[in-house]
């Protein structure tokens, strides 16, 4: 027989589905077989697997030691444990974290989240260094997995946030999706920009290409998306602006593309910028990714975290200033 009480991160969950990562090799028959046979119950009572847990309940499995192994997967959560372990943790820049989230500045050329099974992305080194550090723990790990927030592209540097707890995920995830945390990027585009404008649009991704569109006016043959970006000039030289871009609406892609779609693209960007101009910087600088930093975070209390720009992008900037 086993036995487990329900903890924070499980709490709030359908009982099913909490046995479904208890038993991830069981299929779903054998679950609501045993819920049937009183094989599995909650609080001492037999249960049909819709039961929403609370904090503190208690499950109880009277089944063998060899079948709960099997079913649970103890070897490959073993193995899963192990290669987390090994993943160093020493390669993430935390800049801010409280008992339910953290954020890291995630560097160029860091997945956010895997593209292939044996991809390393910061959702992998974010595990890693909760398990190192004893905030999570094997067992744990076999019902909640912390999980990012939000999505930065490869190539994209700057501020990604993670739930290290349901609550965190949840909330983090709510508030980006109403809005009420709001995103600030850093960028430098070709071309003199001057005043503080809002830009209003839609957009339209090709998924063979992975590329998108900006258009002014929805089209009517085609779905596309409204979008919103606002953006302010920092500081103007020899041709060139840095900005603070304010993304209201978070699209694939849409600084990146709504920029270059009024004429200022962001220097590096080989998808969507001047393929001379991001030539002379990848000779001169050896610059290989576009100048976009996820720069700053304000939360609903007024809360700022905020993450420091590449060094790459500095030296940039810097070259910039000096051309003249």
């Amino acid at each position: 027989m086993k036995e487990f009480h329900i903890q924070q991160n499980e709490a709030g969950q359908r009982f099913d589905k909490y046995l479904k990562k208890l038993l991830k090799e069981a299929n779903t028959s054998f679950i609501y077989k045993m819920l049937r046979k009183k094989n599995i119950v909650l609080n001492g009572k037999k249960a049909d697997g819709t039961e929403k847990l609370a904090m503190g309940d208690e499950v109880k499995l009277f089944l063998s030691d060899e079948t709960f192994d099997k079913f649970h997967g103890a070897a490959q959560s073993t193995k899963q444990f192990e290669a987390y372990a090994s993943i160093p943790s020493k390669k993430l820049e935390v800049v801010y974290e409280d008992n339910d989230i953290i954020i890291i500045n995630k560097p160029v050329g860091m997945l956010s989240q895997k593209a292939k099974p044996e991809d390393i992305s910061a959702n992998e080194y974010i595990i890693a260094y909760l398990l190192q550090s004893g905030e999570l723990t094997q067992e744990a790990l076999n019902t909640f997995k912390p999980s990012i927030c939000n999505r930065l592209d490869r190539n994209t540097s700057g501020l990604l946030i993670a739930g290290k707890t349901l609550k965190g995920l949840q909330e983090m995830s709510e508030a980006l999706k109403e809005r009420s945390a709001q995103k600030y990027y850093r960028c430098i585009v070709s071309g003199v920009l001057n005043e503080k404008t809002y830009l209003k649009g839609y957009l339209s991704k090709d998924e063979h290409t992975n590329k998108v569109t900006i258009y002014k006016n929805k089209p009517a043959d085609m779905d596309a998306l409204p979008i919103e970006t606002e953006y302010r000039p920092i500081a103007v030289a020899n041709g060139f602006t840095e900005l603070e871009v304010h993304l209201i609406t978070g699209r694939s892609h849409q600084i990146r593309a709504h920029l270059a779609s009024i004429g200022h693209p962001i220097i590096g960007d080989t998808k969507y910028g001047l393929q001379k101009v991001n030539e002379d910087f990848q000779k001169e600088l050896h610059l290989k990714s576009q100048l976009l930093h996820a720069y700053r975070i304000r939360f609903a209390d007024g809360k700022e975290v905020i993450a420091p720009t590449p060094k790459q992008y500095d030296k940039v900037w810097e070259y910039i200033e000096q051309k003249g």
